[in-house]
């Protein structure tokens, strides 16, 4: 079984704030939701809140919105392209996306890439609230060891330093970067 980071990993960039700009080019409307969203940020830098409580304040502008599941859809048929290729060439079926990024954004793509499983943080699309805790370093092997108790997890594959615990969890590890992939080492 092979996991998979997705931002920066899979995918070109950030799914999160391409979809908030498609929904604010979609629905200006949801400018408004800016105060509530920089009050989360400045919070978050003041440390009085976490990633998870962050996450909400910039979700609010989900309330704003009335059809977010068709703006999913119509959003993944633009910007399915920034999924990078040497991933389309090398998917299994059996693949774990593990991500930070909201779960009801990424779910389509488990049908659309033919993948076993998609493991993401859990937001209320109506209102933005996280149920749990934000899927973010150690909370991914939470996650998957929960829902795979019994699994190795032959290969991963990342960007970032914050999902070296779930690294260290893998037979082989691999850090990913703009143009390369080399193997990670755990080491350091």
């Amino acid at each position: 079984m092979n996991v998979y980071d997705f931002d920066g990993t899979i995918y070109d960039g950030d799914c999160t704030v391409d979809f908030y700009f498609y929904c604010l080019r979609k629905h200006p409307i949801i400018i408004y939701y800016i105060v509530r969203q920089a009050k989360g940020f400045i919070l978050y830098g003041a440390k009085k809140i976490d990633k998870t409580r962050l996450k909400e304040y910039f979700f609010s502008f989900l309330n704003g919105l009335s059809d977010t599941n068709l703006l999913v859809l119509s959003f993944w048929q633009k910007y399915d392209v920034k999924i990078r290729q040497w991933y389309i060439q090398n998917k299994n079926n059996d693949d774990i996306i593990i991500s930070a990024s909201p779960e009801f954004l990424l779910m389509p793509l488990k049908e659309s890439l033919n993948i076993k499983d998609i493991i993401a943080t859990k937001i209320d699309i109506q209102n933005g609230h996280i149920e749990g805790t934000n899927c973010f370093g150690e909370e991914k092997i939470l996650r998957f060891m929960k829902k795979y108790p019994s699994q190795t997890i032959d290969r991963f594959f990342s960007d970032s330093n914050c999902d070296l615990p779930l690294a260290k969890k893998a037979k082989k590890a691999y850090k990913v970067g703009k143009e390369k992939i080399s193997i990670w080492n755990l080491a350091k």
